[in-house]
């Protein structure tokens, strides 16, 4: 039976009175001291009280480090064999779960030696429902180092490689679903975006990322970023499969509270129907801002300029589609070159506040909180701090000197023009069926070596995020689907649809995909 929480000290309580700018003498801090009292015994009383916990409904073994012949890409952080229903829609079928979410028994590093030790007691809840469906739990994929980067050479056990080109990168922070995906591994993956990270490794890995409307799926289980970012989502080596998973995934969850007041009671929950639904009479709407970036459409971001060669082959698919009925307009939507300064300007923040302050699960919601991971990760933060990897060190600098000197005015304000941002995708979207534009205007880049420039490690990190952040803040759903190989690299197409319309984005991506082989164009 735990004892619980110490009454504090005298000298802690004169520390926290400091902190807060409260003058106050070692008397009055005793009497205070005393008046809490009460207070701290009955926290005792909740230490040794059994907590509500999600059901593990299947059994397995821990399983194990892949040896370096079987990860030939670093694709893997830990293999399993966890099997579940007899029978379903996802029966036999091989998934990969990125490692920032919960597999009950199995390690979890997040990608990052902070994390190490770590081995979660509970199933996220899109576990459960992969295996209520009848998968195969087959391993953790790699995740970036706390799933802060878009590159491929930050991970606690070295840089995970593009099947493509193995110099090269895969993207990023869900880049070992990707790479699995891609080398042929498996059929399904699950990964996490908020910001671009399922979207952008299926575009350099030449596979497909859903990023479904936020709300749909939920997230129970999995390591947070920022609370009104947050996704977990589907990936799969076609558009079949990935409309497949999504069908076991969608669905409220009550201990989510991302999902209440959201999702919507006649939510779609069979997105099979897309397949092979064509686009004929399709309107799309080409976005104009999301091509043709230059060295100085985003000084600020110090953001890579598109690739002449990537816009091309993604106008010459919408060509493809325009040739299959559909009506293809090309359109404007000025603000997306400020919603990516709008999404920074919450993560940067944000994540401090989730990460940091309360220890990777948030507060003041109401739901499951995964306490031993927040144990874990708030012993660790302190613990291994040396072990936080650069792209972490400069969003905690920067939140905290935001919070410090600016009470989160640029927080509150960023989330004041969220709606905006919505409003302005909303517009185009009431004309056109969807919207589309490159996943990432340009091709994968070459991966650093380790004993790269600072410099070099940071932009290689955050130099591709152009198009993705938009919609991780806008929460519309969008998907990217690959629609050419320039140089044996793919090209990605991602397409923008409205909220809850995730059929219609399936929809047009297979149209995309059935194009023809998209590996020969």
């Amino acid at each position: 039976m735990s004892r619980g929480p110490e009454l504090p000290s005298v000298a802690q309580l004169l520390d926290i009175a400091e902190d807060f700018g409260i003058g106050m003498t070692a008397e009055r801090a005793g009497e205070y001291r005393d008046a809490m009292s009460g207070g701290i015994r009955a926290l005792r009383r909740i230490d040794d009280m059994v907590e509500e916990r999600p059901e593990v409904k299947y059994p397995r073994t821990p399983g194990r480090r892949p040896v370096p012949e079987e990860n030939p890409y670093n694709a893997w952080y830990w293999l399993t064999d966890i099997k579940g229903a007899e029978s379903g829609p996802l029966a036999g079928m091989r998934v990969g779960i990125k490692d920032t979410i919960s597999v009950a028994g199995v390690p979890m590093m997040n990608g990052s030696r902070v994390m190490e030790g770590f081995v979660p007691q509970t199933d996220a809840t899109v576990v459960t429902r992969l295996l209520d469906a009848g998968a195969v739990i087959a391993g953790k994929t790699a995740s970036s180092d706390f799933s802060f980067s878009s590159g491929g050479h930050t991970s606690a056990y070295g840089p995970v490689r593009n099947p493509h080109r193995p110099s090269h990168s895969p993207a990023g922070s869900s880049k070992g679903s990707a790479a699995a995906l891609a080398a042929g591994d498996i059929e399904l993956a699950l990964g996490g975006d908020q910001g671009g990270s399922i979207r952008f490794p299926a575009a350099w890995c030449g596979t497909v990322g859903l990023k479904q409307t936020r709300g749909l799926v939920p997230y129970t289980g999995c390591m947070g970023l920022e609370m009104s970012h947050d996704i977990v989502g589907p990936m799969a080596n076609n558009v079949e499969n990935t409309a497949r998973l999504l069908s076991v995934l969608a669905g409220p969850d009550p201990y989510d509270p991302r999902q209440r007041g959201v999702i919507p009671e006649n939510y779609v929950r069979d997105y099979m129907p897309a397949i092979g639904r064509g686009c004929k009479g399709l309107k799309i709407g080409v976005v104009t801002e999301g091509f043709g970036h230059k060295p100085d459409t985003w000084p600020d971001l110090k953001l890579l300029p598109s690739d002449r060669r990537v816009d091309a082959k993604v106008r010459s698919a919408l060509r493809g589609l325009k040739k299959q009925g559909a009506k293809v307009q090309n359109i404007s939507v000025p603000m997306h070159y400020d919603g990516l300064r709008i999404w920074f300007a919450l993560v940067a923040e944000g994540a401090v506040d989730l990460m940091f302050h309360t220890s990777g699960l948030g507060s003041q919601w109401q739901g499951y909180y995964d306490t031993p991971m927040l144990d874990h990760m708030a012993r660790s933060l302190r613990a291994r701090a040396n072990d936080i990897p650069p792209t972490v060190i400069n969003v905690l600098l920067m939140g905290e000197y935001l919070k410090r000197h600016y009470h989160g005015r640029y927080y509150a304000k960023a989330q004041n023009q969220r709606g905006a941002l919505k409003r302005a995708y909303d517009a185009a979207l009431a004309e056109h069926d969807v919207l589309v534009m490159p996943t990432i205007p340009q091709m994968p880049g070459p991966i650093p070596p380790p004993d790269a420039p600072f410099a070099e490690y940071m932009f290689r990190s955050l130099n591709m995020l152009n198009n993705g952040p938009q919609f991780s803040t806008t929460g519309h759903p969008a998907i990217s689907v690959p629609c050419a190989m320039v140089d044996g690299l793919p090209v990605g197409m991602q397409i923008i649809g409205r909220h809850f319309d995730d059929l219609t984005v399936l929809a047009a991506a297979d149209a995309v995909e059935k194009l023809g082989p998209w590996r020969d164009k």
